[in-house]
C-alpha cells in the first residue's frame, strides 16, 4: 500500500507544472548561474553573511539586542536555504519512477526500499559535499551558547566562495588539476615530516626545538620560505637541513606556481565565455555575429557603435582575441552548433541571427539551426556564390546578401561618378557623419506620383542609391532586382515615378539626411524642383 501511494505522488509530481515551475524557480535561485534571479540572491548572501560575522565580532566586548534578534533571522535564512540545496540536489521523484517503471518493464514487483535507498545516498553524497559540510558547520553552533564552538560561525565567512562566481571556477580549475596537486601535497608532507624528524633529533639537546610541533612549525615556515627566526639551528647537522629544506621549497613553490598557471591558462577561455555569457543574459533583442572575417568585422563595429546589443562567435581562437581587444564579446566556437547557440540565448534573447562566414555550406548548417531553434529569428545570411543564395533561402534565410555581386553592381553603376564612390568608400571606412538611410514615400506625401527628376535630392547634397518598392505598371521597363514581396531599383533613372509605401535609399552627411527626412515627413513641397 505504501510503495503504491510513493508511486502515485512521484507520478503526480512529475505531471504537475505548477511543481516544475515551483522547482524550476529555486533552482535558478540558487544554482543556475546565468539566471538573473541568483546575482541577487547571492549579492543578499553575502551582505548577511558579512554582516552576521561582523556582529559576532562586536558581541565579544559588548552585548548588543539587535544582535539576538539579527541572528536568528540570519539562521533561519540560512537553515532554510541548507534545506532547499538538500532537497534541489536530485530528483527523488524520478528515482522512484525510474525503479517502478524498470520492475514493470521486467514484469518483476515493485520494491519500494531500493529506491528509497538510491534517493537517501544521493542526499548523503551531497551532505557530505565540501560546500555542504561548512553550510552545515556556520548553521549548528547557533544551537549552543558553548562560546568555542560558536566561533564556528566564521565558516559562515567561507559561504562566501559559494555566491562569488570567480570563486566557484577557481574551485573547478583546482579541481581538474587534483592528481597534480595531490602529488605535489603528498611530496610536501614527505619533506615537512623528514626535515621535521630530522630537526627535531638533531636541535632538541640544543633546547631550540623543544617538541616535535616546535620541529614542524619550522619546517614548515623554512619550506614555504617565511623564515620567521624564531627558531633557528645551531647545529652543523641542523643547518645541513636547513639548506636542503630551502632548496626544496623554492623548487616546489616554482612547481606549485606553474601547475596553477597551466591550470588557468587552459581554462582562461572558459572564464572569459563564462564572463560573456553572463553579460548577454541581461541583454534582449541580441545579434549573433556568426564569424568574424571581413564582413564580420564591419558588421561588428556598426553595431558597436551604435549600441546594439551582439555578440560574436568565430571558431579561430585569433579572430576571437582580435574581437575581445576591441571590446567586442565573443565566443569561441562553432555557430551552427545547437549548444553554442542555445548558451547564447537563441531560444529567448535572440532577435536576429547573421550567418557571415566566407562559406557558404557553413552558413547554410548556421541557418538550419538557427532556424530550427527559433522559428521567429531575423536571419540574414551571406552568400558567396549565387547558387547558395538560393539553398540559403530554402534553409530559412529571411534575407540573403552576395557581397560581390553587389560591389560588381555598384562599380557598374557609378563608373564615372567619382562622387558616389567617394560617398561609398566613406560609409564603408567609417568615416564619421556620412551614412545610409531609409526614407518613406508616406500616403498623401508631395513624392507621390512624382519623377525621380523632379525631387531635390541632388540640392540636399545626398546621393540616390535605389528605391524599393511593389511593381507598378510603368514599372517594368526598369530592371528591379525581387525582394521576398517587394522589388529593389538600383540607381533608378530620372524618369522613374514613385508611389506610396516606395522606400528611397539614400546616402550622405548626417545633417542633409535628417533635413531630408524631416521634410519627407512633414510632406512639405521643397521636396520638390517644381512646387505646386
Amino acid at each position: 500500500m505504501l510503495s503504491r501511494l510513493v508511486v502515485y505522488l512521484a507520478y503526480r509530481l512529475e505531471s504537475s507544472r505548477r511543481y516544475g515551475r515551483f522547482k524550476t524557480f529555486f533552482r535558478d535561485l540558487l544554482e543556475n548561474p546565468r539566471s538573473g534571479l541568483r546575482s541577487y540572491f547571492d549579492l543578499f548572501m553575502m551582505l548577511l553573511v558579512t554582516a552576521s560575522v561582523l556582529l559576532f565580532i562586536l558581541e565579544v566586548k559588548q552585548d548588543l539586542a539587535l544582535s539576538k534578534n539579527f541572528e536568528r533571522f540570519a539562521l533561519t535564512v540560512l537553515f532554510a536555504e541548507y534545506l532547499l540545496r538538500l532537497w534541489l540536489c536530485n530528483d527523488s521523484r524520478k528515482i522512484v519512477i525510474e525503479y517502478y517503471e524498470k520492475a514493470e518493464f521486467l514484469n518483476l514487483p515493485f520494491r519500494l526500499w531500493p529506491a528509497l535507498r538510491e534517493v537517501c545516498l544521493r542526499k548523503l553524497r551531497y551532505l557530505t559535499t565540501p560546500f555542504a559540510v561548512i553550510d552545515l558547520l556556520a548553521i549548528l553552533p547557533a544551537y549552543t551558547e558553548h562560546h568555542i564552538l560558536r566561533v564556528f560561525i566564521l565558516f559562515r565567512l567561507v559561504k562566501l566562495f559559494r555566491y562569488v562566481h570567480s570563486a566557484n571556477e577557481l574551485v573547478r580549475v583546482l579541481s581538474e588539476k587534483r592528481f597534480e596537486l595531490f602529488t605535489l601535497a603528498f611530496f610536501i608532507g614527505f619533506v615537512i615530516f623528514f626535515s621535521s624528524t630530522a630537526m627535531y633529533v638533531f636541535e632538541h639537546e640544543r633546547g631550540q626545538m623543544r617538541s616535535f610541533y616546535d620541529a614542524l612549525y619550522w619546517s614548515f615556515v623554512t619550506l614555504f620560505t617565511v623564515g620567521y627566526g624564531d627558531i633557528t639551528p645551531h647545529t652543523p647537522e641542523g643547518r645541513a637541513v636547513t639548506f636542503l629544506l630551502v632548496l626544496s621549497g623554492v623548487g616546489l613553490v616554482a612547481y606549485l606556481t606553474s601547475v596553477l598557471l597551466a591550470a588557468f591558462h587552459e581554462k582562461m577561455d572558459e572564464l572569459r565565455e563564462t564572463r560573456v555569457l553572463v553579460d548577454i543574459q541581461k541583454c534582449r533583442d541580441l545579434v549573433v555575429v556568426g564569424g568574424y572575417g571581413r564582413m564580420g568585422r564591419v558588421v561588428a563595429r556598426k553595431l558597436y557603435e551604435d549600441g546594439t546589443p551582439f555578440v560574436v562567435i568565430d571558431r579561430e581562437r585569433e579572430r576571437v582575441e582580435e574581437a575581445r581587444k576591441l571590446g567586442y564579446p565573443a565566443i569561441l566556437g562553432d555557430a551552427s552548433s545547437d549548444e553554442v547557440l542555445r548558451s547564447v540565448g537563441i531560444l529567448d534573447r535572440v532577435s536576429t541571427v547573421l550567418p557571415l562566414t566566407g562559406d557558404d555550406v557553413l552558413n547554410v548548417y548556421i541557418t538550419l539551426t538557427a532556424r530550427h531553434l527559433n522559428p521567429k529569428a531575423n536571419i540574414i545570411s551571406r552568400a558567396n556564390k549565387p547558387d547558395s543564395a538560393r539553398k540559403l533561402e530554402q534553409a530559412g534565410a529571411n534575407h540573403v546578401i552576395q557581397p560581390f555581386e553587389i560591389a560588381g553592381l555598384t562599380v557598374a553603376e557609378y563608373v564615372g561618378q567619382p562622387v558616389a564612390f567617394e560617398a561609398i568608400y566613406g560609409i564603408a571606412s567609417g568615416e564619421k557623419h556620412l551614412r545610409m538611410e531609409a526614407v518613406m514615400v508616406r500616403e498623401g506625401s508631395v513624392l507621390v506620383g512624382r519623377r525621380i527628376a523632379d525631387v531635390r535630392i541632388d540640392d540636399f547634397r545626398l546621393i540616390l542609391f535605389g528605391v524599393i518598392g511593389a511593381q507598378h505598371e510603368g514599372r517594368g521597363a526598369h530592371q528591379g532586382y525581387a525582394l521576398r514581396a517587394r522589388h529593389f531599383y538600383f540607381n533608378p533613372p530620372r524618369d522613374f515615378i514613385l508611389h506610396p509605401n516606395d522606400i528611397l535609399v539614400v546616402f550622405g552627411h548626417e545633417y542633409s539626411l535628417n533635413h531630408f527626412k524631416e521634410q519627407a515627413d512633414q510632406g512639405l513641397g521643397k521636396l520638390l524642383k517644381l512646387s505646386l
